[in-house]
């Protein structure tokens, strides 16, 4: 079950590409993404990556110089596996990704906020709310590319990196399930107030994105609205390997 080998591709898309890419998150159901969010705390997307643009940055996993740090998940307690962040500048098309998604993210996350009783003041473009971050201390780029192989798992967490949080990411699944793997499903769980956590299990193809709450989210109860927290992580992959991009819009300090 393990991926045939392949000549390095080169990761630098045509503008063509990832134009094409930001019509695809453009043209999105985006009412219906907003719709699951607040149901579930996730929504999926349906394939945003080519087969192709998978392969591309899955074997991109050993160009160190594309990266700024590699974590080995067993030193810390997070899990088995391991994954590097990328530095800057992002190749393509974690850039297209990052960019095109954030601002209906953000249009979403506002209304959480305003939900929740506080000023909805993220800024509508991605750069706007960089500048924040890096005005903040917060500079060193989040995005992640995970490797999982026979074994590994990654216990439940949270991606926060600083003080400026945004409250929703993605996760890309780069990898073919069933063909390149087995195992290794997506899973969220939701601490509700006065009640036990919510588990939940995210089928996810090769190329498909799931966005999901990074920390809390607003849930309407007989109450009132209240926050509930989630965390997330990956169940035990029983064969293969398991390649994932993670798009933070936060910042590291």
């Amino acid at each position: 079950m393990q991926p045939p080998s392949a000549p390095t591709p080169n990761l630098a898309a045509s503008g063509h590409a990832s134009e094409a890419l930001a019509t695809r998150i453009a043209t999105l159901d985006w009412a219906r993404v907003e719709e699951n969010l607040n149901a579930h705390g996730y929504a999926t997307t349906g394939p945003l990556l080519s087969q192709q643009e998978c392969r591309a940055l899955s074997v991109g996993y050993a160009q160190q110089e594309q990266f700024r740090s590699r974590v080995v998940m067993a030193r810390y307690g997070f899990g088995r596996g391991e994954y590097r962040y990328y530095a800057y500048p992002l190749p393509e098309p974690i850039a297209t990704l990052r960019h095109a998604l954030y601002p209906p993210l953000a249009g979403i996350a506002n209304r959480w906020e305003t939900a929740l009783g506080r000023a909805g003041n993220y800024p509508l473009a991605h750069t706007d709310y960089l500048a924040g971050c890096h005005a903040a201390g917060q500079n060193r780029p989040t995005p992640l590319l995970l490797k999982y192989v026979e074994g590994d798992y990654n216990c439940l967490h949270q991606d926060i990196y600083g003080e400026l949080l945004f409250p929703l990411q993605a996760t890309l699944l780069l990898s073919a399930p069933t063909a390149e793997f087995s195992g290794g499903e997506f899973v969220m769980t939701e601490q509700r107030p006065r009640k036990q956590s919510r588990v939940e299990v995210v089928p996810l193809v090769q190329g498909e994105a799931v966005i999901f709450a990074v920390n809390q989210r607003p849930v309407n109860g007989l109450r009132g609205v209240s926050r509930v927290t989630l965390r997330h992580g990956v169940s035990r992959l029983r064969s293969g390997q398991r390649f994932a991009l993670g798009v933070i819009f936060h910042d590291a300090k």
